[in-house]
């Protein structure tokens, strides 16, 4: 990913006179509107104590899925794994939940705070396997910046 994107990335981050929650809806749009493969974009975290993660700021077509139980989906096995999930091909997953018939493949990165996963990144792409080592950093670089203002 350019290196003006990641400065963006950072531009929106540290604006502290906007409330976190809005920083990171900015951030969804700013990737969905400026990667053309990135359909769907949004931030699942850690539900309080609970093996579940709830949706958070997004940018792209409305979900059913706001709940999501640790071990379903990939975002459910990201939460297990604490590793990155690169999916391909999203028909080759038996452990995939749809969001939308349009999604062919997916990418999940762990967000860490203090070593600990309190929540990832999710994108959709409408692709089949358009994901990337590039994507893989960049979304790792996104998540480490995010990580500092929770």
């Amino acid at each position: 990913m350019t290196d003006k994107l990641r400065s963006e990335v950072l531009m929106l981050l540290k604006d502290e006179s906007v409330p976190v929650n809005d920083r990171l809806q900015r951030v969804c749009e700013l990737l969905k509107e400026r990667i053309s493969y990135y359909d769907w974009v949004g931030f699942y975290f850690r539900n309080g104590d609970k093996e579940e993660l709830k949706l958070g700021p997004y940018a792209g077509n409305p979900t059913d899925h706001t709940i999501i139980p640790f071990g379903k989906g990939i975002c459910g096995q990201v939460a297990v794994s604490n590793k990155n999930f690169v999916v391909p091909d999203v028909k080759a997953q038996d452990n995939y939940i749809a969001c939308s018939l349009t999604v062919k493949s997916e990418i999940v990165i762990p967000l860490f705070k203090d070593g600990v996963n309190i929540g990832q990144i999710d994108i959709d792409s409408n692709t089949i396997d358009p994901f990337g080592k590039a994507d893989e950093e960049f979304l790792e670089f996104v998540n480490a910046e995010v990580s500092k203002i929770l």
